[in-house]
């Protein structure tokens, strides 16, 4: 077969451990598609019914087993739906790899009017990748796409995109495809003398938090090991959950850290940006910050830490817990933290009821290995901090960008990527419809995804702001929803409807044993407001 960028291309993501491209076919990519036909053994297309969905898949494979995944669209407005999804996955430090089609290159910026043209768009996939390039000839290919490779395994994890124009993909190269492999760089080791500092900040700290994020993912048995020697409360906000076994007396909801943060005098940050505690708590001269990340830039964001760590948290962490002497006696401080735990899980149980039922009856029914994907609905906030998760990649949550809708696709992925757990995607009637064109790409592929929509007719976290806040002057609030049961059976998918917690824990386990897609809708009406756990003041 001749070589060309095209097979190049394929041959890239497949020498890369690229098993699955999740995609949307179009005219600016169809000598890659052509080029992937021979391949498909080896790099298998999972084509959905819109780019957004395509990129949101990729995300969801993504964030739940830790490994790159590739996406593929076309340019202009196929890109810009996609883009919701980058932007998410950017902020999620999820290692995706996009392939993005462009018009022929001699026609880019000149403003002809050509098919799926748009102005900036390479500008766009920078400011939304760690990487982004442009590959127009076979000369050069190769080492770019191995530069791609090499940014995608190396440091942060975030996205990177390479956009190829129509026009070259069927430019002549020449490789061997055994070479394509980019093996990440070594890990970054900290400082021995930096260790040392941190052991002695520990060992000085007679009431420490530590702060988990999504960087700390993939080191859950050295942090678990650390926070149990140490004595801390270890607390995640929305990407840090599974981290720490939610069981673990010294696993606490962000709510507590928050409660006790008028007491702590050390909080170590742990592959987190470390922003609810130094921007929205505030920090004063009573508390050390000792903050280890492998990006540098997030260290002295907002103030400068105490003792900042640029390095590989396995390789900081493991050096820790080989220098700490044995540590001064913290059982009141662990008291404190289980108690503060204790009273707070009883607090909700009252305060949002409804919610923790819900929540309760889906965590019943999900094995302890299963994947729970929250979203921007009522449940989804409390999940935050109510949902219990034992294992690291279990809990995945839209981060800092929020992005309504997200859920259903991302779930989607996450359930391609892991067949060998369950997974629950929960939504709300607003957020599901979204991608619930999806719903047809999961009994397409006969991909068994879980999905819960609450269906109160209404945006529901806008209106009950509106409710609380502006004197329940409703406005661009009520929503007309379909009957979601009979549009996932119109999309091939088994679907019922719930009308109780003890319904829905039931009809919840018949679903995950059945290995095909699901869809469980629940009418529900007003919940109580979450925001006073999640909008939490400053204190220092």
């Amino acid at each position: 077969m001749t070589q060309t960028i095209a097979t190049l291309t394929v041959d890239s993501l497949i020498q890369n451990g690229i098993e699955s491209l999740y995609c949307v076919p179009g005219i600016q990519n169809d000598h890659f598609f052509n080029a992937l036909f021979d391949k498909q053994d080896k790099l298998k297309p999972i084509h959905t019914r819109h780019e957004q969905g395509a990129a949101y898949m990729a995300l969801g494979a993504a964030l739940a087993t830790g490994r790159p995944q590739a996406f593929s669209i076309v340019p202009g407005p196929g890109f810009l739906n996609g883009c919701a999804a980058l932007c998410t996955a950017y902020a999620l430090n999820a290692p995706l790899f996009g392939v993005i089609g462009q018009i022929p290159s001699g026609a880019i910026g000149k403003g002809l009017g050509l098919l799926h043209e748009i102005e900036g768009q390479f500008e766009i996939l920078q400011s939304l990748t760690k990487h982004a390039d442009r590959i127009v000839n076979g000369a050069t290919a190769e080492a770019q796409l191995a530069t791609a490779w090499q940014s995608a395994r190396s440091g942060r994890p975030r996205p990177v995109g390479v956009e190829i124009p129509v026009n070259a993909w069927l430019a002549d190269v020449t490789y061997t495809a055994d070479n394509l492999l980019i093996q990440a760089e070594a890990p970054k080791a900290p400082d021995c003398k930096e260790i040392a500092l941190a052991a002695g900040l520990i060992n000085a700290s007679k009431t420490p938090l530590i702060a988990v994020g999504t960087g700390a993912q993939d080191h859950s048995d050295s942090i678990r090991l650390f926070a149990e020697k140490v004595g801390a409360g270890v607390m995640a906000f929305r990407t840090g959950h599974g981290v720490m076994d939610s069981r673990d007396p010294l696993a606490i909801p962000m709510p507590v850290g928050h409660r006790l943060w008028k007491e702590c005098d050390l909080i170590i940050g742990l592959g987190t940006r470390l922003t609810s505690q130094k921007l929205d708590w505030g920090i004063d001269d009573n508390i050390k910050v000792l903050h280890i990340d492998i990006d540098e830039s997030t260290l002295n964001n907002i103030a400068t830490p105490t003792l900042g760590i640029h390095a590989d948290l396995g390789v900081s962490l493991q050096k820790l817990l080989n220098t700490l002497p044995p540590q001064p006696d913290r059982s009141p401080w662990r008291t404190r933290v289980a108690e503060g735990k204790e009273t707070f899980a009883t607090e909700i149980q009252s305060k949002l009821a409804p919610q923790m039922s819900w929540l309760s009856a889906i965590r019943n029914a999900l094995p302890e290995d299963g994947i729970f994907v929250d979203e921007l609905t009522q449940i989804g906030y409390v999940s935050r901090f109510g949902f219990p998760s034992y294992l690291p990649r279990t809990f995945l949550s839209t981060g800092y960008q929020g992005t309504l809708g997200y859920g259903i696709a991302t779930a989607l992925g996450a359930a391609h990527a892991r067949p060998d757990v369950p997974v629950v995607s929960i939504a709300g009637d607003g957020g599901a419809m979204f991608t619930i064109a999806e719903l047809a790409t999961a009994a397409h592929h006969n991909i068994p995804l879980n999905v819960v929509v609450m269906n109160d007719n209404a945006f529901g976290n806008v209106r009950s702001i509106q409710r609380d806040k502006y004197d329940a002057r409703y406005i661009a609030s009520e929503l007309t929803s379909p009957d979601f049961v009979k549009v996932a059976e119109g999309c091939g998918v088994t679907a019922t409807r719930v009308h109780s917690p003890e319904e829905l824990e039931a009809q919840l386990r018949l679903a995950i044993a059945n290995p095909e897609p699901n869809l469980i809708e629940v009418p529900v009406g007003d919940f109580p407001s979450p925001w006073e756990y999640i909008l939490l003041p400053k204190l220092r």
